[in-house]
């Protein structure tokens, strides 16, 4: 964390107190012996444990050749989307990622025997995003596995109100600059005033838990077991904000 001091003389010339905006190249702090201000840059967290989800799920299927790895690949899609939707999903919450028909690269096939490599030759891989309530997430997943989804599992946590944890963020950055201002003021003799200019840049927060199920033959299962155990994680965002502060 880094304390910023200015007290014989500056002053910021805005007084307009900006809690969630950059702070503006074009803003001014002036010198004057009228004017004392006190400057804090200081960090504050919020979490919040995930209500939502991003499911990632898809497959990939194997032909002899390009019209049999897209016939396999056709069916599989077909029955993972249709798992999904009756997951009571709706369709526009289950987004294509990415699609690609093309030969399986030789280095795949090294270890295979020949009759194996003969009908691994081309590859259709297929994958979606599903969007849907933390709570749901672990079903959703079984669903699309055990229709054929053998390339699944990464799950994005996040939190339906993000602008609302990130201005919950700023305000625990802004109370935490309020109180080494004070503190700085108190060792220093002199009596804190106003805040009279604060912004606020938000940072990233962690990045997602994420786990990817290894690659099974393709092909649906018909009595799998139980959904995983999953478990939404917190969502935490960061803020550092800047706030001026009169003294007396």
């Amino acid at each position: 964390m880094k304390h910023l001091l200015r007290i014989a003389g500056s002053v910021c010339a805005v007084l307009v107190f900006s809690l969630y905006g950059p702070r503006a190249s074009a803003q001014q702090i002036q010198v004057s012996n009228q004017n004392r201000t006190l400057a804090i840059t200081a960090s504050g967290t919020a979490s919040r444990m995930a209500d939502t989800a991003t499911v990632h799920v898809g497959f990939l299927a194997y032909g002899a050749d390009a019209a049999s790895a897209y016939a396999a690949g056709s069916k599989l899609s077909n029955a993972i989307t249709k798992a999904i939707t009756a997951q009571q999903v709706p369709a526009d919450q289950i987004q294509s990622e990415s699609q690609n028909l093309a030969e399986t690269p030789q280095f795949e096939l090294d270890k295979l025997t020949p009759a194996e490599q003969a009908q691994r030759r081309y590859q259709l891989r297929q994958s979606w995003t599903v969007q849907t309530s933390a709570k749901q997430a672990a079903e959703v997943l079984n669903a699309a596995v055990k229709a054929g989804a053998n390339q699944s599992g990464q799950i994005d946590w996040s939190v339906a109100d993000e602008s609302g944890l990130e201005a919950q963020a700023a305000g625990n950055a802004l109370t935490r600059a309020k109180a080494i201002a004070a503190q700085m003021a108190s060792g220093l003799g002199i009596q804190l005033g106003n805040l009279v200019y604060a912004s606020n840049q938000v940072a990233e927060g962690p990045r997602p838990i994420m786990m990817r199920a290894m690659a099974a033959p393709a092909g649906p299962i018909s009595n799998g077991p139980e959904p995983l155990s999953i478990n939404p994680r917190k969502v935490e965002r960061s803020a550092t904000v800047y706030a001026v502060f009169a003294i007396q």
